[in-house]
């Protein structure tokens, strides 16, 4: 088992899942309908229990526990996508956002839970059942809303423009990828990106929107390496702001 490739599988699940659940919980109180502020709050606080339970895997492999890792790095030490860090924006990017992800998180978590190495598959089939319900929220709206008046499929078609950059750098292989292949602890990017692709034309097939030739798109990658956009860092220094004034307190 090569353990520092477990970590770095560990980093990049556990990294996405705390930044984009902290983007989520921005939604709080300003959700366009009641609804929506009430499902974005959930799915935040399901993404943070999420990144958790793999930040507790890391620390049985030796790394700092969970609040440690989580609100003592700075941005260059991170190894989420790119596309969780970005603003929120309007709510046609944040639905964009989450539909593109969440499509592509369940598609890991499936495969995870087949892996070699017990712990991440015992995790992964645990929290899947709670991914499915992301999953059918995000199609369920887009769906809907691409269906639906010129300005939402416009504003939609935007976004979805806007963000498939960055979609794309989430499958951005490790320097471990084909360890992790070969031990059978994950299938890999390429695996879960081509599934990924078909689960997204299957939804935007039925909607007014379309789906890029994504052949043609250069990914946006560095983030699983500790490139990030300038929005990162303050995110980071608004998580950590409480844990900084005391971080031997318990609560």
């Amino acid at each position: 088992m090569n353990e520092q490739a477990i970590k770095d599988l560990l980093y990049k699940l556990a990294d996405d899942l705390l930044i984009l659940g902290h983007r989520n919980s921005e939604w709080t109180g300003f959700g366009p309908i009641l609804e929506e502020d009430i499902a974005f709050s959930s799915m935040a606080q399901d993404k943070i229990g999420h990144s958790l339970a793999f930040y507790t895997l890391l620390h049985e492999l030796g790394e700092a526990d969970p609040d440690t890792v989580a609100f003592t790095r700075n941005a260059n030490q991170f190894h989420n996508s790119q596309l969780v860090e970005l603003p929120n924006g309007e709510y046609d990017f944040s639905l964009i956002r989450h539909f593109l992800y969440d499509n592509a998180e369940i598609i890991r978590f499936e495969m995870l839970s087949q892996s070699s190495y017990e712990p991440i598959a015992k995790v992964a089939t645990k929290l899947k059942g709670e991914v499915k319900y992301h999953v059918l929220h995000a199609n369920t709206w887009i769906r809907n809303l691409g269906s639906s008046t010129e300005e939402a499929i416009a504003r939609l078609q935007t976004s979805l423009n806007e963000a498939l950059p960055y979609a794309l750098g989430m499958f951005e292989p490790s320097a471990y990828e084909q360890d992790l292949i070969d031990a059978s602890i994950y299938r890999g990017e390429e695996a879960v990106k081509a599934a990924w692709q078909q689960r997204i034309r299957a939804v935007l097939e039925k909607t007014e929107l379309q789906l890029p030739d994504l052949e043609s798109i250069t990914p946006i990658t560095g983030g699983r390496t500790g490139s990030h956009t300038h929005h990162l860092q303050p995110l980071l220094d608004e998580m950590a702001e409480v844990f900084k004034i005391d971080p031997a307190a318990e609560w």
